[in-house]
């Protein structure tokens, strides 16, 4: 077992492939999608799905007692469980934290789809010279590809992670050569979008993601951050288009499939559980924030091997199984369990999950 090691992180974030779909599996002719707007979505039980009955109760006294204000679990699409805690109701915004990493990471796949940018191109292309404190051949060395699979190489002592002006972008590492979870070089991903969008990120993010899936919510700047707001339903929506692999009802919204499947797979040879902005189970190594170590052993122990997720702070947690066909999101304040990267909390409310069908 790791260390425990506090970690002071905006966010966190996962995905992964792996292993074979079972007789649970997702299958494009059974999967269910909510209409767009309205509060219409279909539901099945965990009777009906023949599931144990008897782990429900104790799922949802966990979920409570670990600060949960909004849990979901879909299955094929329909809610099996949705709970809402501590006066939080469906129309309640929270916080995504770094869990909406997975959202730049899907945005950046369109605008790569559409032509606007290419991952494999250096940041300088799209946002000048001078972005970073870096002489020009350093800068020009990084690619918008290092910012999404975190390695930079830019340096991650500086007093604030966060900090995105020039003066806080400084040489430790030329880019590829070392993987560590640095929030301002992601945030400047934003930048990136808006540089090259006919209008914003924001309006591209709105137009090509937000309301094709009938999400809601907005971004909203916090320090040097944008933090995604919105609806745990709008999550679980999000994490629908990620189990049925960016495809929404019969309309594929990321037709890159090359893309799709290197955001959602090791991304590099730094970290094995770590694709574009997304967290990967089931594999032997994992590096976490706020430490170079590398851990011998898998991010869950307890969930299935082929879970991807995005993880946030104060434990907001997007989990998407393909295996299983399910979308699984808890949304709420710090579950209050050392954090170890993904925190305990993940691999504790994972056994009280697969209680429910073992």
């Amino acid at each position: 077992m790791r260390t425990p090691i506090i970690l002071f992180i905006l966010s966190v974030n996962l995905i992964a492939c792996s292993g074979q779909a079972d007789e649970t599996s997702i299958n494009s002719n059974t999967m269910y999608f909510p209409p767009l707007s309205g509060n219409e979505w279909g539901t099945t039980s965990v009777e009906e799905l023949g599931w144990n009955t008897n782990a429900t109760q104790p799922l949802l006294d966990f979920l409570s007692e670990k600060n949960t204000k909004a849990f979901i679990l879909l299955k094929n699409g329909k809610i099996v469980i949705e709970n809402y805690f501590q006066g939080t109701t469906i129309s309640t915004n929270l916080p995504w934290n770094s869990a909406g990493k997975t959202l730049t990471a899907f945005t950046i796949g369109l605008a790569q789809q559409e032509g606007l940018l290419n991952i494999n191109q250096a940041v300088s292309t799209h946002l000048g010279s001078g972005w970073t404190s870096l002489i020009p051949e350093q800068e020009n060395q990084i690619t918008i590809k290092n910012q999404l699979t975190m390695t930079t190489g830019l340096d991650y002592s500086v007093p604030d992670i966060y900090c995105t002006d020039p003066s806080c972008l400084q040489f430790l590492n030329s880019p590829g050569d070392m993987w560590y979870y640095h929030n301002a070089p992601y945030t400047l991903l934003t930048n990136v979008l808006d540089a090259v969008s006919p209008n914003s990120f924001t309006d591209f993010f709105n137009i090509k993601l937000r309301n094709p899936i009938g999400m809601q919510g907005a971004w909203i700047p916090i320090g040097y951050n944008k933090i995604y707001f919105s609806t745990a339903r709008s999550m679980a929506r999000f994490g629908l288009l990620i189990l049925n692999r960016g495809k929404w009802n019969s309309e594929f919204l990321l037709t890159d499939t090359i893309y799709f499947t290197q955001m959602t797979t090791t991304s590099q040879d730094l970290n094995e559980a770590y694709g574009y902005l997304w967290w990967l189970n089931g594999k032997e190594t994992i590096r976490i924030p706020g430490s170079e170590m590398v851990f011998f052993e898998k991010m869950i122990p307890s969930a299935p091997d082929d879970l991807i997720a995005g993880l946030g702070a104060n434990d907001q947690k997007v989990y998407v199984v393909p295996s299983k066909g399910l979308v699984v999101i808890r949304m709420g304040g710090d579950a209050g369990e050392v954090l170890l990267g993904p925190s305990s909390f993940d691999d504790l409310l994972w056994q009280k999950v697969e209680a429910l069908w073992e």
